[in-house]
């Protein structure tokens, strides 16, 4: 018998809150949707990512980046990078970013999350039109020519296996909502086409100049 399987609880019931994301979205004046920013080491995904989030203060939303490093610390401390350990992870972020979705944030992910079929979990986990996929798209050579930490150079000399780019594949998006040239636009730039594409999408209102 699998023993997680039979450790699995049996007995718990979906409660439902009275108040509502619906409820919360209308105190906050704007829709809640996770953006899910993806891309290679140090594509600019951490920087994207809290730019955003801080224009998206400034406007008066509610937002919370879960960035990959900082999640690593605590609620996936326990994870490695095997393919089996990164499924696990962005599992975990997806049912987390679900959480934030359903109370009424806007929740910003940037996470490698390098293979498609775990950014489609994630996706299927929540109602169509409520997961936004960011690929911060930048070659393999600009991602390395930033690393101010030296890990594609460790990962290329053998200290760190299951390097994303390096002995690991990353599996570009296909069709994703945004595709975002953070090798040769500014932050700034970047940011701007974020926050466009949220106000097309009816998420957001367009602010008042």
């Amino acid at each position: 018998m699998d023993k997680k399987a039979d450790n699995k609880a049996t007995n718990v019931v979906w409660h439902h809150a009275t108040v509502t994301r619906e409820r919360r979205e209308k105190k906050n004046k704007h829709r809640s949707a996770i953006l899910w920013f993806t891309g290679l080491p140090c594509s600019g995904k951490s920087t994207l990512s809290h730019a955003v989030e801080e224009s998206l203060f400034q406007m008066g939303c509610n937002t919370f980046v879960l960035d990959g490093d900082n999640v690593r610390h605590g609620l996936c401390s326990n994870l490695g990078f095997t393919a089996e350990d990164r499924t696990e992870n962005i599992r975990r972020i997806g049912e987390l970013a679900k959480l934030f979705l359903e109370a009424g944030v806007i929740p910003l992910t940037a996470f490698i999350s390098p293979y498609i079929k775990d950014r489609e979990l994630a996706r299927n986990l929540v109602p169509h039109g409520d997961f936004i996929e960011i690929y911060c798209d930048s070659p393999l050579e600009v991602c390395e020519e930033r690393d101010v930490k030296g890990l594609y150079k460790k990962a290329r000399s053998g200290e760190i296996k299951h390097y994303t780019g390096v002995s690991d594949p990353y599996e570009a998006p296909v069709s994703p909502e945004a595709r975002i040239d953070t090798a040769n636009q500014s932050v700034e730039k970047c940011a701007e086409d974020v926050i466009d594409l949220l106000i097309s999408r009816g998420i957001i209102d367009k602010p008042v100049k």
